[in-house]
């Protein structure tokens, strides 16, 4: 009330550049709470798959931005299903997996890059327009990203068959699996989800940050399990909903 800068049309659009990629990986995690798991992973994936994409940007010329999204998305995808392979086939609990996975994805970090970063001026600027560029009604790019996400989230969560086999498995495992739902499927599709959110996170971070570097999303975990359980994700699984993880972010 007493701040003149704070309702302000800039100031919201800073608050959502600020969670567009918080919104996305969240949603992922929310995928995975709601099945009783977690993914403790999650900023290791993103740091990896920023520092992969960057080199590929940095030392190929002319290398498309669709190109980086595709194969950001593509290796977020692998690293997801090495964890849904580890938790659905190997029944090790999640939180013990995505923990070791977690210091697995964030060493391999440093084995690729041998400890070197990516830095602003060797990144093009058509990369960068991926977070930086504006589209439509002057709204960034990175924004636009969140919003679609979390409308695709919603309709799978609500209105698909598999979003609807989540709630069930998180809800009653053993009822889900009597009912005819493939749990183990299910708990490995959502790591896949997950990590193909966090491989598009990956890339979005390098492009607004214009840099990969050794540390990227460290700790940022935390965050997204902060936000999915702020909006209202049960922690023991089975509930959740889309829009309260948004405003948890």
């Amino acid at each position: 009330i007493r701040s003149p800068y704070f309702l302000t049309v800039d100031n919201f659009q800073d608050i959502l550049l600020n969670i567009s990629i918080l919104i996305i990986v969240a949603l992922g995690q929310t995928m995975i709470i709601i099945t009783r798991g977690i993914d403790l992973s999650v900023g290791s994936m993103i740091g990896l798959v920023a520092m992969m994409v960057s080199f590929v940007v940095a030392r190929v010329t002319g290398f498309p931005p669709w190109g980086a999204l595709v194969i950001g998305m593509a290796l977020g995808a692998a690293l997801g299903s090495f964890n849904g392979l580890l938790i659905a086939v190997g029944r090790v609990p999640p939180i013990i997996a995505t923990l070791g996975t977690l210091s697995i994805f964030r060493g391999l970090i440093f084995f690729y890059s041998n400890g070197t970063w990516i830095n602003a001026f060797e990144l093009p600027q058509d990369f960068k327009a991926l977070s930086k560029g504006t589209l439509i009604w002057g709204v960034p790019n990175l924004i636009l990203f969140a919003i679609v996400v979390t409308v695709i989230v919603y309709y799978f969560l609500n209105f698909t068959r598999p979003g609807r086999n989540i709630y069930a498995v998180g809800s009653n495992p053993d009822a889900a699996q009597v009912a005819g739902i493939r749990v183990n499927r299910t708990i490995f599709l959502v790591y896949v989800i997950s990590g193909l959110l966090c491989g598009l996170a990956g890339v979005l971070w390098a492009a607004r940050f214009e840099s990969a570097q050794t540390n990227t999303a460290l700790g940022f975990e935390l965050q997204t399990v902060a936000a999915s359980v702020v909006g209202g994700v049960n922690i023991l699984g089975g509930s959740g909903a889309v829009p309260g993880v948004v405003l948890g972010a």
